[in-house]
């Protein structure tokens, strides 16, 4: 039987350091609306000052090295992708046209031969 994991923020600590981040990142907007009369120089100043702070309270938590840690494994799987090359890439695009095209005239002679069939022989509908 599987197990589910659930994980929550467990500490104090956490807890306030993900409420400071919250709370930077509402006063940086705020900020920028408010210094409006400043220039918008002071404006954006004021905002990445704030989104840096409410980003580093973030990254010292729990969930912030986790969110970090998960895009480092990410990264990694990326990195083990072994992608096509460019005349792979150019075929598969050709075939997935060709299909489509396929596709659309198969709808539009099915699409018509049922008109046909029920309008013009069923109901003798003539246009």
């Amino acid at each position: 039987m599987a197990t589910t994991q659930i994980e929550t923020v467990s500490t104090n600590a956490d807890k306030a350091k993900l409420a400071a981040a919250v709370v930077l990142a509402v006063g940086a907007i705020v900020a920028f609306y408010l210094l409006a009369r400043q220039g918008a120089v002071v404006q954006w100043i004021a905002l990445l000052v704030g989104l840096a702070a409410a980003v580093g309270a973030f990254a010292s938590s729990e969930s912030g090295r986790q969110l970090w840690a998960f895009g480092r494994d990410s990264w990694r799987e990326v990195k083990k992708v072994v992608w096509p090359t460019r005349k792979e890439a150019i075929q598969m695009t050709g075939y997935v046209f060709a299909f489509v095209i396929l596709m659309a005239l198969f709808m539009f002679v099915t699409d018509k031969t049922l008109e046909w069939v029920l309008y013009d022989l069923i109901l003798g509908w003539k246009r």
